[in-house]
């Protein structure tokens, strides 16, 4: 690790990053406390129950608040978000609440997939706008190139790059991938980089494929695993240490990370007592992202994963499914997952309108889910149980009497997974745990190249 990163190795409030951590601490305390007050003349009120659960985790963006964003202080801001960007008092904007607070110069805000205010449907954004309530100019950042995002940096004037965005912990949810070429631009023009961070919901161990050289796109542009088990003040330090030099030429001399205090690294997110907001339109729950590291591998092939239901990634089907799929994959006994016969209408993406048989894996232990052996285990069966009888992976939706890859011959799911390894190995009737074996050596190096931008106790 250069000595560049070492200078970033620690929350950047200085004086304040310190006194969070004690001041969480002595809450605790406080809290303890209090509790054992109300147990001496009652017990605690649901109210009281629900405060405390709500001081269990704060994530980056209280911690800078509570400071009076001192640390943006005699900088102009740009900021990348979007409706997760949220502070806990009244779950209002972080730009809203800079704005107002008079004490944040905000010289832009840069809007991701689905946009800054959450607009926009999967693939889509806002566009560029100015914001009607704050009245800063909202720059599309959608697929944005490191050159575009010089560009945009520019015409905000902006000397400081804010990230606050609640990512979900797969390779192939897009909002670190804007915030890599937000990096690189930043390195190229010598910016300072914050991250308001935010719990990693799926924890923080890496499970998955390691993505391979040949295999980037919009959906995984360096070499990272599929479930990556970092928070993105983590990967950002990461990006910087590994990828900045390659990419941008440069390391981003200051990349400064406000921690989530109280947060243990080796639990979901259920258990850190924060509200969930949505971090795009298919992502309703905790237990979706605890799935989609997985499940999102669906995309690529002709069933659907739920898209157009009220469980995005947790409903998965076709029209040529039975009953035999949820018998089968509830005898596979797979960790913290279980299987139920499920029917349903997809009312847009695949299948539209069209009844489709297939399950519904309802999360039993979310702690213990391996989603990606999950998703692998049900993509293996479906192969077994449902071959196609007119294979139609060379285009297209694939075929319709039984299990196919959804168009261009399989590449989704190469680029999902990384390579073209899963692809050739399920076609050749591998197994779920002989095609995880398969990963694990790259996985394992991965895990030690990361270790030293981790932040989190694990």
């Amino acid at each position: 690790m250069s000595d560049v990163n070492k200078d970033v190795s620690h929350s950047t409030l200085g004086r304040r990053g310190l006194l969070g951590a004690a001041g969480a601490g002595a809450a605790t305390v406080l809290g303890a406390v209090a509790a054992s007050s109300a147990h001496a003349a009652g017990s605690p009120t649901p109210s009281d129950l629900a405060a405390a659960k709500r001081r269990t985790v704060t994530p980056g963006a209280d911690v800078a608040a509570a400071d009076g964003w001192s640390i943006f202080a005699g900088r102009r801001i740009g900021v990348i978000t979007n409706p997760t960007g949220v502070v806990r008092d009244g779950l209002r904007s972080i730009v809203d609440v800079m704005v107002e607070s008079g004490k944040v110069e905000v010289g832009g805000v840069f809007g991701p997939e689905h946009g800054f205010r959450g607009t926009a449907q999967a693939g889509s954004s806002e566009g560029t706008y100015v914001d009607e309530r704050t009245g800063v100019t909202v720059y599309d950042a959608y697929g944005a190139s490191i050159d575009s995002f010089g560009t945009m940096f520019s015409a905000a004037k902006v000397d400081t790059i804010v990230f606050d965005i609640q990512d979900v912990g797969a390779r192939f949810y897009t909002y670190i991938w804007t915030m890599y070429n937000a990096m690189a631009a930043a390195a190229k023009a010598g910016l300072r980089f914050v991250v308001l961070d935010r719990p990693n919901p799926v924890g923080g161990q890496a499970k998955g494929p390691v993505l391979q050289p040949g295999y980037t796109s919009g959906v995984g542009l360096d070499a990272i695993a599929q479930q990556h088990g970092m928070t993105a003040g983590e990967i950002a330090r990461f990006f910087n240490g590994e990828f900045m030099p390659t990419v941008a030429g440069a390391t981003i001399k200051q990349v400064q990370v406000v921690r989530v205090e109280g947060w243990n690294a080796r639990r979901t997110f259920d258990a850190t007592g924060l509200p969930w907001i949505l971090p795009s339109p298919n992502m309703p729950t905790p237990t979706t992202a605890v799935l989609y590291p997985g499940t999102c591998l669906f995309e690529a092939t002709n069933l659907s994963e739920g898209r157009g239901t009220t469980k995005p990634f947790e409903l998965i089907g076709a029209p040529y499914v039975d009953f035999r799929w949820a018998e089968r994959l509830q005898q596979a006994t797979l960790p913290g997952v279980e299987f139920r016969e499920a029917y349903f209408t997809p009312t847009f993406s695949k299948w539209l309108n069209t009844t489709c048989g297939g399950v519904q894996v309802h999360v039993d232990d979310p702690d213990a889910v391996d989603a990606i052996l999950t998703a692998t285990t049900m993509m293996t069966v479906a192969r077994d149980l449902y071959p196609a009888k007119t294979w139609g992976g060379t285009g297209g939706a694939g075929a319709t009497d039984g299990f196919d890859w959804r168009g261009d011959a399989g590449r989704w799911i190469d680029l999902l997974t990384g390579s073209d390894r899963f692809r050739t190995m399920f076609a050749a009737g591998a197994s779920a745990q002989q095609i995880a074996a398969a990963w694990r050596s790259e996985l394992a190096a991965f895990e030690r190249r990361r270790r030293p931008y981790l932040i989190y106790n694990r």
